[in-house]
């Protein structure tokens, strides 16, 4: 076994379960907040939680193999060492952002549905105009 292919199995042995543990940690953490937004139907915040974690390991599994050849050739243990911590680190990077983009998204969600009940209790709680009728014959 070259250098390089060794590069590739300990840089697959790393990011996967980088991965995994991130989509597990938003899957668990992510469900809190689309509960509260779909708080009327707890079956749709569970289908739109796994919808997002199938998007999400799909995203980033699809990203961390494609990455696993760039880089070049690596001709000793040092390099390897250079190599791993660049894959991982812009992995991570890449983790980053998508869960960065993640919180955005469950804040917007969540910042909606409390306007919309809140519009919805205030229209609910103010007196309607009077509007006349129109006089019978």
């Amino acid at each position: 076994m070259t250098w390089t292919v060794g590069t590739y199995v300990a840089y697959l042995l790393i990011a996967v379960p980088i991965t995994v543990w991130v989509a597990s940690t938003l899957s668990r953490n992510g469900r809190v907040f689309l509960a509260d937004v779909f708080e009327s139907s707890p079956e749709l915040a569970d289908a739109v939680n796994q919808l997002l974690v199938v998007g999400f390991y799909l995203l980033n599994l699809g990203f961390v193999i494609l990455y696993v050849r760039g880089g070049g050739e690596v001709a000793d243990l040092t390099e390897l060492f250079e190599a791993l911590s660049v894959k991982i680190g812009v992995v991570m990077l890449v983790l980053g952002v998508i869960h960065f983009v993640n919180v955005m998204v469950f804040s917007s969600m969540r910042r909606r549905s409390r306007h919309d009940a809140a519009r919805t209790q205030w229209m609910q709680q103010t007196p309607q105009p009077y509007a006349p009728t129109a006089p019978q014959r």
